[in-house]
């Protein structure tokens, strides 16, 4: 396609969509997974802080062991606040350049990627799991308690399965959040999307049209992104009428009890 550069705006947008498409796709591949392995990581981080964080302590419980849990309290909490309460983008700085500087360890940009997208997911994800637990009814605690089964035990089997089902509309949220929010790790050279879109308008310096495509192709991907997971959650759901055995307001379903003996 000719191009000059008194083309009209449409043409250099096409211009710009055809040359440099492979460029756009790798940038794009590697946001979707980074996006994807950080929330995945990032998810179990949070399950796993917010179990912590919401086990129960008997006050006759050893001392020493109550201190070690407000010890361990105390310090995911601060993850939680440190990585909640700072940009991504800061965060990407301090660890890529402070690892190299205090450590001496020379991070790749793509595991660096993957470390700070993990970790500031998962301080996210650490209070959105806490409050699915915490929105689970007491009395379900309760009566698992009453007969016989520990905290884990209860955790594992009745807590947990709806507590994330509970928290699935947050999860997929954090993941189409982390889709976008990639474009800071542009700073430390990691080659997502955002990093690709400077590479291709540095070289006919229109900005305008290579992050007018770059904004459609965000778009694309969160807009599908967002269909593919509202699409598990209906399914996730089940369906919407049940039919109850033994229903006292649906005759239809009551149990038919008959006396075998008598036949």
């Amino acid at each position: 396609m000719a191009i000059t550069p008194d083309s009209g705006f449409f043409q250099w947008v096409m211009y710009i969509a055809q040359q440099y498409w492979p460029l756009f796709l790798r940038g794009a591949e590697v946001t979707l997974i980074i996006s994807l392995t950080g929330t995945i990581i990032g998810f179990c981080i949070g399950l796993i802080i917010g179990v912590i964080r919401t086990i129960p302590i008997d006050p006759n419980t050893n001392p020493i062991l109550r201190f070690l849990y407000k010890i361990i309290n105390i310090i995911l909490l601060a993850y939680i606040e440190i990585f909640r309460g700072t940009p991504m983008i800061v965060q990407a700085m301090v660890v890529f350049y402070g690892v190299a500087m205090v450590y001496g360890i020379h991070l790749s940009t793509l595991f660096a990627g993957f470390l700070i997208v993990s970790i500031n997911t998962g301080a996210y994800m650490a209070e959105i799991v806490r409050g699915g637990i915490l929105s689970i009814d007491k009395g379900q605690f309760e009566a698992a308690h009453s007969i016989g089964m520990t905290h884990s035990q209860t955790m594992w089997n009745i807590i947990l399965p709806q507590a994330v089902r509970n928290i699935l509309p947050a999860t997929s949220n954090e993941f189409v959040i982390n889709i976008k929010d990639t474009s800071v790790l542009n700073v430390i050279g990691v080659t997502e999307l955002f990093f690709m879109s400077k590479s291709a308008a540095g070289n006919n310096f229109r900005y305008f049209e290579v992050f007018l495509v770059t904004c459609t192709i965000y778009l694309i991907m969160t807009f599908t992104v967002t269909r593919i997971l509202r699409f598990l959650e209906v399914k996730l759901e089940g369906p919407s009428v049940y039919t109850i055995h033994g229903s006292q307001t649906v005759p239809e379903a009551e149990f038919r009890i008959t006396d075998r003996g008598k036949h």
